[in-house]
């Protein structure tokens, strides 16, 4: 009887409850489910923001493509209104709406000296395109000295007719010319006293020219600096002219409307329009600059590097129009 106690203590002991099995597998299998479910919103929660990325990738790129496209007309409608601008003007001129007397003087017949004048500067332009492109073939057909002389010679002569019609344009309407309105923007950012800085061309032109002689680049040297001070004396010049307009204009009592004020308001007109009567000598001294520099750096360097300088001023005011055209046709979002 003891042994048989003994024996049911050792079995009751040594044994495991099924239910208490059980218990423990259901606990596990559970664990095992919560952890399946974590990892599977885990992986969701991925995929979701990968799709998102995607499709926000996908609008970007759509939106460039369409920025692009926009872009792309609108140069394309930008260059087709240039085109028939220019055949407008071509056409008004063979129709004798702007009439040149004797090539020196341009006059619209609505008497429009500002409008004659871009008329006659298109023209020009035109012209210094068709030299530029026979330049460039002769240097790339490694011309002789001979040929190239005559087409640098030929260009010189149209920069000096250059000068001649903005002489001209000046007694017209001087402020026409300093405002630099027949430029194109970014022309109008370097714009000097209606035109380019000499010196800063010469500035340009240094790395362009190479290789030079000791003496050529001492002459050059030599040209910027006299430029340099050329053109700072004619801005001193300007700087004292408006400093002498505004002394004129701003004398007397101002906001009276007196007999006494009305007689030195009359006075002082007067004498500002004589004062201003200096600008056009001052756009005719700094023309002058600028041709004779030209003129210069011409004789300091040989012909076929003359041709070289002439056609790296020509691309580089080329690039100039090239940039203002794009800047007005960019996208505007």
């Amino acid at each position: 009887m003891a042994d048989t106690s003994s024996r049911t203590d050792a079995s009751t002991d040594g044994d495991t409850d099924p239910r208490d099995l059980g218990s423990e597998r259901g606990q596990m299998m559970l664990a095992a489910a919560a952890a399946s479910d974590s990892s599977d919103r885990s992986k969701d929660k991925l995929d979701q923001k990968t799709v998102r990325r995607l499709a926000q990738n996908r609008e970007a790129a759509r939106k460039s493509r369409l920025r692009k496209k926009a872009y792309v007309q609108q140069l394309e409608n930008s260059r087709l209104k240039l085109t028939q601008l220019e055949q407008e003007l071509q056409r008004a001129r063979q129709q004798g709406v702007f009439i040149s007397s004797s090539g020196d003087q341009a006059n619209s017949t609505g008497g429009n000296g500002a409008l004659a004048f871009d008329a006659e500067h298109s023209r020009w332009l035109e012209e210094q395109n068709r030299q530029m492109n026979e330049l460039r073939s002769a240097l790339n057909a490694h011309a002789g000295d001979t040929e190239l002389r005559i087409i640098v010679d030929g260009v010189m002569a149209h920069y000096e007719e250059l000068f001649r019609i903005k002489s001209n344009a000046a007694k017209n309407d001087v402020f026409h010319l300093l405002s630099g309105m027949w430029k194109t923007p970014a022309e109008r950012c370097f714009l000097w006293l209606g035109g380019f800085r000499s010196s800063e061309l010469l500035k340009l032109l240094a790395n362009q020219l190479e290789p030079m002689t000791e003496r050529q680049v001492l002459g050059i040297n030599s040209l910027q600096q006299t430029s340099q001070q050329a053109e700072d004396a004619l801005s001193q010049g300007m700087e004292s002219l408006q400093q002498s307009l505004a002394e004129t204009l701003s004398s007397g009592t101002l906001g009276s409307s007196s007999s006494d004020n009305v007689a030195s308001y009359m006075g002082q007109m007067a004498m500002a329009m004589g004062q201003l009567g200096t600008l056009e000598g001052f756009i005719r001294q700094a023309d002058n600059l600028r041709l004779q520099t030209l003129q210069q750096m011409i004789r300091v360097l040989t012909t076929r590097q003359s041709a070289r300088a002439l056609l790296a001023i020509h691309d580089y005011s080329s690039r100039l129009r090239a940039l203002s055209s794009l800047w007005l046709a960019r996208p505007r979002e």
